[in-house]
């Protein structure tokens, strides 16, 4: 929760906030994530306007997960920009007005709640399939060896399990 008190309800005022806060829990997807309790930094400008208070800054984590190729860790961070507007408890619409609907951000005795923005804002910035580089070649699907490790790994061809018997007589001859 963000104090808004300082501005008052004068349109135009504003404040800089500069703060790290500990990351939420399930702040992110099932393969790549921001840790709980990490560090996020939040750089934000808060402007009162006539509806309520703008929320515009940046988001910097930090993330851990895996590569959905070759399962390899990632560490990575995200830089994500956000904006949002929190209106007013007071501020009623009319239905000729769209921009203001039921699930506007509220302030809440002069207090904004940043954590919804904060997950919207990172889990979609996050890649829907991360991978540890742009050309992951993945896992064997044969042996399950990481084919970044040995880019020349190979298999004998398969044998034709009609010809196993003809291939046991020529082990004998030999």
């Amino acid at each position: 929760m963000l104090d808004t008190r300082e501005l008052g309800r004068r349109p135009g005022s504003q404040r800089v906030v500069e703060l790290s806060v500990p990351a939420p829990a399930e702040l992110g997807i099932e393969v790549l994530r921001v840790p709980e309790g990490s560090p996020v930094d939040l750089d934000l400008r808060l402007e009162a306007v006539m509806e309520g208070v703008l929320v515009t800054g940046t988001v910097n984590a930090v993330l851990e997960g895996e590569c959905v190729r070759c399962l390899q860790a990632i560490d990575d961070e995200v830089d994500v920009r956000l904006q949002e507007l929190y209106v007013y408890p007071d501020v009623r619409h009319d239905e000729s007005d769209t921009e203001l609907d039921d699930e506007a951000s509220r302030l809440e005795d002069d207090l904004l709640d940043l954590e919804p923005l904060l997950r919207d804002a990172v889990v979609l910035a996050l890649p829907f399939q991360p991978l540890c580089q742009d050309d992951c070649p993945g896992l064997c699907v044969e042996c399950g060896a990481r084919l970044a490790d040995d880019p020349d790994h190979t298999h004998d061809a398969p044998v034709d399990p009609r010809w196993a018997g003809l291939a046991a007589l020529q082990q004998d001859q030999d």
